[in-house]
């Protein structure tokens, strides 16, 4: 920020208010960095690359999978980011000064242009095959080879439009990050958007997946409202509780409320003569903690009085839940079922990924078990990751319920739903035309278009009266 502040000082750049809004999130990153130390990089060793030997009792025994020879990603590597937008909206100028002020503990850093960073594997891949044959699966030992050259990696232009290249992106970027790399990158199109119509680009959802969930995704494109204020860059939701969570936070509390009107202060409201205490409201949006919120003994009825009053709400520090704390996920899916009903917008910063806020690792990897069991399945012979079988769950809810079903996990059929209902309810809040609603952006026809939505929630408020 203080290298950005110079160069608008000597008329270098022209200060802008949505940049700013990106520098701070490389800089929560730089800061994060600053008492980052990569662990040791444990190269595979060529066996444990190759498949398994098969055996005349082999086909007696279930078959296993060959080991990845890969550590899972650390919990202590930071959250890279990856920016996108389009042509002059300053990406290259965002890399230059996070790229150049790196804190001066990172000795080993990488800048180079993704294309190139491509073909570079592509040929030690070769070479490898050339020496060890095509029957191993070489890139760990590639990824490891990057990974000891680079503990930060700074991608120029991210793409893929290639078959090849979609192929092993996915084992590519998790194992760079397994061997605690932390990638930072740009891009002209929004993860969601790469590869669109490529061949086999099923095969590459897992990849964006994987962006999406360890990358802040920023967007570099400033739309914004009547009231000309930029919209936030990144999505609504954040995770995991670092650094940058609260920044996350504060920056959506600024633009969702109306800090010019009414500053930021404490509401009170009455629900059959009991208060609900805000910590922090702003015209329309209303901030909370988890535990403020749902850790208290509240119920659909407060719930259903806040969002009369409030049309967006910012929960902070939403913690993972699991089969322990079954009553707090209870009724934090009450309260997301009143936030769809009445169409407010929400923002989280969570301690886990979307996919795991209501069953955690253990449990999930449970309810596949059983599901396989229930159908006969070997499952040695699974190969799809539990976050893959969620996002197939959030994309259509009828199509992994029978691993939910077979679970013991839920208590019924009607929790279960309950289950998948929100997790749907959440994807869809999470998408930008959600979150743009009614907000006046210029390109939906501006101030126009707020008054018409607010017309559509005073109908909601007088039905729900």
């Amino acid at each position: 920020m203080a290298e950005y502040d110079a160069r608008v000082e000597s008329g270098r750049l022209r200060d802008d208010e949505h940049q700013r809004g990106i520098i701070k999130n490389l800089e929560d990153l730089h800061n994060m960095l600053l008492n980052y130390s990569q662990p040791t990089v444990r190269q595979p060793t060529i066996e444990s690359l190759q498949p398994p030997k098969k055996s005349f009792f082999s086909f007696f025994s279930s078959s296993k999978p060959a080991s990845t020879a890969l550590p899972p990603i650390p919990d202590s590597l930071p959250k890279g980011i990856y920016m996108y937008g389009d042509v002059g909206s300053g990406k290259t100028m965002m890399m230059d000064l996070f790229f150049d002020t790196l804190p001066p503990n990172i000795k080993r850093k990488t800048r180079i242009h993704f294309h190139a960073f491509m073909q570079s594997v592509h040929k030690d891949l070769h070479k490898m095959k050339m020496q060890h044959g095509n029957d191993i699966d070489l890139v760990p030992f590639v990824a490891a080879d990057i990974a000891q050259r680079s503990s930060v990696l700074c991608f120029d232009e991210f793409q893929c439009t290639d078959v090849a290249d979609a192929m092993i992106l996915r084992r590519l970027m998790e194992a760079l990050m397994a061997h605690g790399t932390v990638i930072v990158t740009t891009s002209n199109r929004h993860p969601d958007d790469l590869y669109k119509n490529g061949i086999q680009r099923e095969s590459f959802i897992p990849c964006i997946n994987l962006l999406k969930s360890r990358l802040t995704v920023l967007n570099l494109d400033s739309s914004t409202d009547y009231r000309k204020i930029p919209r936030p860059p990144s999505g609504v939701y954040h995770h995991p509780l670092d650094a940058s969570a609260h920044t996350h936070a504060e920056r959506w509390f600024r633009f969702l409320g109306d800090f010019d009107h009414d500053p930021p202060h404490k509401a009170v409201h009455e629900v059959w003569g009991r208060n609900i205490e805000v910590p922090k409201a702003s015209g329309k949006c209303a901030w909370f903690s988890f535990n403020e919120i749902i850790g208290k003994a509240t119920g659909a009825a407060d719930y259903l009085e806040l969002m009369r009053n409030y049309e967006a709400f910012i929960i902070t520090d939403v913690p993972g839940m699991n089969f322990k704390s079954r009553d707090l996920a209870r009724r934090f899916i009450t309260f997301i079922d009143a936030l769809y009903e009445s169409r407010a917008k929400l923002v989280m910063t969570t301690a886990v990924p979307l996919t795991s806020l209501f069953l955690d690792a253990s449990e999930l990897n449970e309810a596949v078990h059983a599901s396989q069991e229930a159908s006969g399945a070997d499952p040695a012979e699974n190969h799809e990751s539990v976050s893959d079988v969620m996002r197939h769950l959030m994309d259509d809810l009828g199509m992994n319920m029978s691993m939910l079903k077979n679970s013991s996990i839920f208590s019924g059929d009607e929790e279960r739903f309950a289950f998948a209902r929100a997790l749907s309810r959440l994807a869809e809040m999470g998408s930008q035309e959600w979150v743009e609603r009614g907000l006046g952006m210029e390109k939906k026809g501006g101030r126009a278009e707020m008054e018409g939505w607010q017309r559509v929630r005073s109908r909601w408020r007088e039905d729900s009266m």
